[in-house]
Order: structure tokens, then C-alpha cells, then sequence
């Protein structure tokens, strides 16, 4: 059993945005450019990285796609941030439609593909718990009985919290949400052509059975001005984390609001 998870990390797609460009270069000009890659560093390095690289359980892959035309000073900085967690592979692709980019990784990384996989996608931006492979692993073994001719089957985990990060800290509202790709991953048999890329994470349900878990708190989707998502429309009520909170993040997350606090306050660093 093969656990993999995948993120972009700016990869100019040929669609898979919600803002449209009129050319490649115009793409590139908007993903790469400073104040954006900073924003996105910066929730990648709060967020993203610490939660995987403290899962609980360490067998899985996470890849992490990044485009050729990624500039050099960024991408050895993705690297640099990166280099201390083992389940963490950087992919580089070619320009493509990003459903194409993102199943390519997959299957490249699957191999031979002899075995059932576990799939999940992460915005760079967003976390999940430290439990979570270790709970997806659970779940393929407690659903071995009642999904024996089931083609696939979807795992949803959907309550969390909404947060937003700034130099001042922390603001989250927990939230239960339907179909978020934070909480959600697909188990595959071996050599299904598919992947977890190949569906709208929000149209899951209408494609293959779902076991939901409404109990953990298993994902933290950030807010700000670059979501191109909706998801910064869904909450309206975040406040200052509590002390109660923090050791929530802290445990059970590996956010830490000091380490938040320092990174946002932090000068921008140099883009090339």
C-alpha cells in the first residue's frame, strides 16, 4: 500500500487556475512574481511543510510540482526548506494542462504500480494533521470488508479550522466543510490509469462511494488575498488563537504561532 501526496508550487499550468492569463508569460509573470512567491513561501514554510514533515506515520511520498521556468533563487529555496524531510520529492514538469502535470507525477512516482495507492492533494498553503496518513491507513484496513468490488473509494475528513496568518499571529474559526481537498484522499487499485488529479475534489461523491469522518480536526485551509479558490469567502469569523489553541496547533498540527509571528514579520527576502 502506496500513501502519495502531491502539492503545486506555482507551477504555470495550461488552465487549473481560476485567474486566467493570456499567454504562458503572462502566467509566469503573475505566479513569480515577489510579493506573491513570498506570500506563498511563507504559508508553505508555517503550514504545509511542518505538518508533513511531523507525520506520525512516515510511509508516504509527498511531491511537490514545481514548473521549468521556476527562478533559481526560489527554487533553491524550496529545495533548502525541504532538504530535512525524506518523504519529500520536488518534480519538475514542462508547461501542461495541470491535471495532465499533476497525474504524470503520480504514475511516474507509482513505478510498476503493482500495489493499491492512497492518493491526496495539498495546496501549498494549507496543512493537515500529524495523524493524517497514519488515519488514511486506518481507514484503508477497517474498509477492507465492505469495499471488496469497489472500484475506488474516497476518504473525506471534513472538519478543521479556517486560519489566517499574519505578524501578529494566528486568527482560525473552526469549520466543517464538504469536500475540501485538505481533507479528502482516494484509494486506487494497481494499474488504474487514474489518479486523485483526475477528479474535481468537490464532485468526489458523485463518482465512487465516500467515507466520511466528521470527528478530527484534521486540516487547516488558509485565507488571504492570493486563495484562488472561494475558501476565504467561507469564514467570517476568526479570532485571535487562545491558549487552548495553541497547544492544538502545536500538537496535534505542528503550527507553532511564534514561528508564524517570526516568519511574517521577517523583511522579504531577496527574489533573485
Amino acid at each position: 500500500m502506496r500513501v502519495i501526496g502531491i502539492c503545486r508550487f506555482s507551477y504555470p499550468a495550461e488552465g487549473g487556475f481560476k485567474r486566467m492569463h493570456d499567454s504562458l508569460a503572462a502566467r509566469e509573470a503573475y505566479l513569480y512574481a515577489p510579493e506573491r512567491m513570498e506570500l506563498r513561501f511563507r504559508h508553505f514554510e508555517c503550514l504545509t511543510l511542518p505538518s508533513i514533515a511531523a507525520q506520525q506515520n512516515g510511509d508516504f511520498t509527498f511531491l511537490i510540482v514545481v514548473g521549468e521556468s521556476l527562478p533559481e533563487a526560489y527554487r533553491a529555496r524550496l529545495h533548502d526548506l525541504t532538504a530535512h524531510v525524506p518523504q519529500i520529492r520536488i518534480v519538475t514538469q514542462p508547461p501542461m494542462r495541470h491535471r495532465t502535470a499533476m497525474q504524470r507525477g503520480i504514475k511516474d512516482e507509482l513505478g510498476e504500480d503493482a500495489t493499491e495507492s492512497i492518493q491526496f492533494r495539498l495546496d501549498d498553503d494549507d496543512a493537515v494533521s500529524v495523524g493524517f496518513v497514519r488515519s488514511l491507513r486506518w481507514f484503508e484496513k477497517t474498509s477492507r470488508p465492505m469495499r471488496r468490488k469497489w472500484r475506488n473509494v474516497a476518504f473525506e475528513y471534513n472538519r478543521g479550522f479556517a486560519v489566517q496568518l499574519s505578524a501578529e499571529g494566528i486568527a482560525a474559526e473552526e469549520v466543517q466543510t464538504p469536500f475540501w481537498a485538505c481533507g479528502l484522499a482516494v484509494l486506487f487499485r494497481p494499474g488504474d490509469p487514474r489518479t486523485v488529479m483526475n477528479y474535481g475534489h468537490h464532485k468526489l461523491h458523485h463518482e465512487m462511494p465516500m467515507i466520511s469522518n466528521p470527528g478530527p480536526r484534521m486540516y487547516l485551509r488558509a485565507l488571504h488575498g492570493d486563495n484562488d479558490s472561494g475558501a476565504r469567502d467561507v469564514s467570517r469569523g476568526l479570532q485571535p488563537l487562545g491558549a487552548a489553541e495553541r497547544d492544538l496547533f502545536r500538537e496535534q498540527f505542528n503550527v507553532d504561532e511564534d514561528r508564524v509571528k517570526a516568519v511574517f514579520s521577517a523583511p522579504r527576502a531577496p527574489a533573485g
